[in-house]
């Protein structure tokens, strides 16, 4: 028996005539993979309601959250990476950057800023994993340098946000230098008596972590981000044994002594206001 019966035959909707979503207007959570609306997404701070998950972000998603109003001033803007090395694997270096800032709208792994965090002035330096996996070279080094340098001519505090995979392979030997380079400079900032807050982010990796990003007065770090020098795959082939659950992840890194405290990202701002009170007081 039909229950239902079309009075028209034929009809159809035109191509023109369907509604598809608009990009961007849904996002998934990538650890429990709910889905949100991306303006309810972005108004928790890019963490996950349902799991905590901390989603990666970028350093204007960091300047948002950590300058009051959103207001900064980019510092050094327009630097950008040469080729000394003129170093080629499966393209040029120089194509390489070039296909990066096309892609990603950056010049380079690292933005550095000034503004105020909670009406007092502070200069930021935040990397940018879409940026060559925010690999350190010569270019981050000169900006983290030059940042400093501004954080001691203004007298502020100065803070780092870590994501990085490490030393870029494509600088080779330069890019191991702004280990020694950034971490003389904080050894200035030190002797200026200004505080350096360094802020570990998913991932902190290689060179980064084995230099200025464990060097700060204080060290913290977001839930669940992964912080190593080598991480966790290559240590388990090397010693040929099976690794502890969370090995290496801020929890664990928190529990054998090397960070002073994890924050979730909705507390950052006025947690680290608060570090910054104890500073001055």
């Amino acid at each position: 028996m039909v229950w239902f019966k079309r009075n028209k035959e034929g009809i159809t909707t035109s191509t023109k005539e369907k509604r598809e979503t608009p990009e961007g207007l849904w996002q998934k959570c990538s650890n429990c993979k709910t889905i949100f609306a991306a303006d309810d997404l972005k108004h928790n701070f890019y963490v996950c309601d349902r799991c905590n998950h901390h989603e990666r972000i970028g350093s204007e998603e960091y300047f948002q959250i950590l300058f009051d109003d959103g207001k900064y001033k980019e510092l050094n803007a327009d630097i950008v990476s040469g080729d000394p090395l003129k170093f080629e694997d499966t393209k040029k270096y120089t194509d390489r950057i070039k296909a990066t800032q096309k892609s990603t709208g950056l010049k380079d792994a690292v933005r550095t800023a000034k503004g105020k965090l909670d009406g007092e002035d502070i200069v930021i330096a935040a990397m940018d994993f879409a940026f060559i996996g925010g690999s350190l070279g010569s270019v981050m080094g000169e900006k983290i340098a030059r940042a400093i340098d501004e954080a001691i001519k203004s007298k502020c505090p100065f803070m780092i946000i870590s994501k990085s995979g490490g030393a870029r392979m494509m600088e080779a030997g330069l890019s191991l230098m702004q280990m020694a380079k950034v971490s003389g400079k904080l050894g200035q900032l030190s002797e200026a008596k200004l505080p350096y807050i360094s802020f570990l982010t998913d991932p902190t990796t290689g060179g980064v972590t084995a230099s200025f990003a464990m060097l700060g007065d204080i060290n913290i770090a977001e839930p669940d981000a992964l912080i190593a020098f080598a991480g966790p795959r290559v240590v388990r082939e090397t010693i040929g044994r099976d690794l502890p659950d969370g090995f290496q992840k801020s929890e664990f890194v928190l529990e054998h002594g090397f960070l002073d405290y994890i924050v979730e990202r909705p507390h950052l701002k006025e947690t680290i206001g608060l570090s910054l009170k104890l500073f001055r007081s």
